[in-house]
């Protein structure tokens, strides 16, 4: 058991930051993906509105779950680094500083913070996003009502 408290001591930290880190790069490639595709995307192409949803809605749970999971990644670490704090307190044999406690509590919220930088962004982007998708399924409804009345 002390080598897996040795390693998370170690690696813990790279672990949780750089999950978030690749969640975050992933976000981002899918945002502007989908900016790119909405801003060019011809509606009236699609003769049926469920192949233009597919098309709209493409990479946006991705974003979604990112911007849903990525604090819980953020207190995954936190836990961790709580959980490291109790263990050196239990391993010092009682001596306890009161500074050096709050100091290893305070980084180990580090990583909550994180996680809110990573998931604030996903979700204002995932809101956009489904505005645009919104406007784009109500132009679809306007050209193709007006190819029924001619």
């Amino acid at each position: 058991m002390p080598q897996l408290f040795e390693f998370l001591q170690q690696y813990s930290d790279y672990i949780i930051i750089g999950l978030l880190l690749i969640m975050s790069i992933i976000m981002l490639a899918m945002v502007i993906e989908r900016f790119i595709f909405l801003s060019r995307i011809n509606v009236g192409k699609y003769s049926n509105i469920h192949a233009l949803d597919i098309d709209l809605n493409r990479n946006m749970t991705t974003i979604s779950t990112v911007g849903a999971n990525a604090p819980y990644v953020g207190l995954l670490g936190t836990v961790i680094g709580i959980l490291l704090t109790f263990y050196q307190i239990g391993q010092g044999g009682g001596d306890v500083d009161a500074g050096e406690i709050m100091l290893h509590l305070s980084l180990a919220l580090k990583a909550t913070a994180l996680g809110i930088l990573v998931a604030i962004p996903a979700m204002v982007f995932y809101s956009g996003l489904n505005r645009k998708i919104e406007v784009n399924r109500l132009k679809w409804k306007v050209l193709n009502s007006q190819k029924d009345k001619e």
